[in-house]
């Protein structure tokens, strides 16, 4: 008999496991069968209204983003079965490259499997011993963990940690780095654009004030901000007045608003871009981005200049869907983005209300430890331009019965 069948492992997870499922906090898949969009197709369940999607634009099933996968699939196949390093670029990934930064007003991009990726990539890159990277501590998990694997292969790189969105603790930490002779090098910023838990946005204009005061570069993970906010959904940085030019570096996902497929870059000066194809691990020993998500990304880009009146539609079916919950009863958190947390600070109590709602109609994920700190737990309504008025009345309609 296999160790693997018999091994104290086994034991141990089966007692984790158990765990969550006597305290309520067992996650289960649900499988959906067929495109995300406003409503999905559970299997179990049939027709549901879905607020629990990262599809900001509505670009998930959209005929054009499809008709360019296919294409792409056709003309390429399924990818170079290496590293773009041995066996080359696709054209598909130089196309999406360039308009990424052209769309950020940066010089240059580069794309990974995953924003995951990108931000493995870009801090164990760019930053060398005697920099220091100062992360928000309310950062994306990938974000975290990419400022953790740096400080593991670059010695004597040194981190510290600013409160959420507190300018005096930054500042506080910016002075505490230029005071520590061992600081020599490079002090990097590190922000979320918008903040994926909560729905709030750092103060990019006050942070790139700081940033300049200090000699600092600031690294922004836009995930959740480009294709949503600004006039015309470049991101956090256009809905505060600036430019992209007033950004060091953006990571950012394809996974999400720009396509909702997979993949994840890294935009910035060409000459880091450049450090980054030489030497960033995630680019010499992973695959690139499979051809068809590179031509349904750009795609939805395209669209998204093209159709920038989605944004527009997508702010008012959020601050429709926000004065709903109200009325029904609910306190969520005021944001200007598509990202509506309301919290109910019980993990077992967000799972169970989230399974009423599925049974109600409406797929929404109540999220909890680890996901976010013990005793903030919540319903996280997400709201895409794809929502008619109609299926927001269904989400609080099915808020009401609770």
């Amino acid at each position: 008999m296999s160790a693997a069948t018999t091994h104290p492992f086994l034991a141990r997870a089966d007692s984790i496991l158990d765990g969550l499922h006597k305290t309520g906090q067992y996650k289960r898949l649900q499988m959906i069968e067929g495109p995300m969009g406003p409503v999905v197709r559970l299997r179990g369940y049939g027709e549901r209204l879905c607020f629990c999607s990262n599809n900001y634009l509505g670009l998930a099933d959209h005929p054009e983003v499809v008709e360019a996968g296919i294409r792409g699939l056709q003309d390429f196949g399924a990818g170079t079965a290496s590293v773009r390093f041995i066996c080359g670029t696709f054209s598909p990934h130089e196309n999406l490259e360039r308009r990424i930064a052209r769309f950020l007003g940066h010089e240059a991009s580069y794309t990974f499997v995953s924003c995951w990726n990108a931000n493995e990539a870009i801090f164990p890159t760019l930053c060398e011993p005697g920099d220091i990277i100062i992360s928000d501590e309310l950062n994306h998990a990938s974000i975290i963990d990419g400022v953790r694997l740096a400080t593991v292969i670059k010695k004597g790189l040194h981190k510290a940690v600013y409160k959420h969105n507190d300018l005096a603790d930054l500042r506080r930490r910016l002075e505490e780095a230029r005071a520590n002779p061992a600081v020599t090098g490079v002090i990097w910023v590190c922000t979320d654009g918008v903040f994926s838990m909560e729905g709030d946005i750092a103060d990019l204009p006050a942070l790139r004030r700081l940033c300049d005061e200090f000699d600092a570069l600031l690294i922004v993970d836009d995930s959740h901000g480009t294709g949503v906010m600004g006039l015309t959904g470049r991101g956090t940085h256009e809905h505060q007045g600036l430019t992209g030019a007033d950004i060091d570096f953006f990571t950012g996902t394809l996974g999400k608003a720009l396509g909702g497929g997979a993949g994840g870059y890294i935009s910035g000066p060409a000459r880091a871009i450049d450090l980054i194809v030489q030497r960033g691990r995630p680019t010499l020993f992973s695959n690139a981005l499979p051809a068809t998500v590179a031509c349904s990304a750009d795609k939805a880009i395209e669209i998204l200049m093209r159709e920038p009146e989605r944004v527009q539609r997508l702010r008012d079916n959020a601050a429709y869907a926000r004065e709903g919950i109200r009325k029904a009863g609910f306190t969520v958190i005021e944001s200007p983005t598509a990202i509506c947390p309301i919290i109910v600070h019980d993990t077992a109590k967000a799972i169970a209300m989230s399974q009423r709602l599925l049974e109600l109609g409406v797929y929404v994920i109540g999220f909890g430890y680890p996901v976010v700190p013990e005793g903030h737990a919540r319903l996280r309504v997400q709201v895409s331009a794809a929502h008619t008025r109609e299926h927001i009345d269904g989400l609080i309609g099915a808020l009401r019965n609770l």
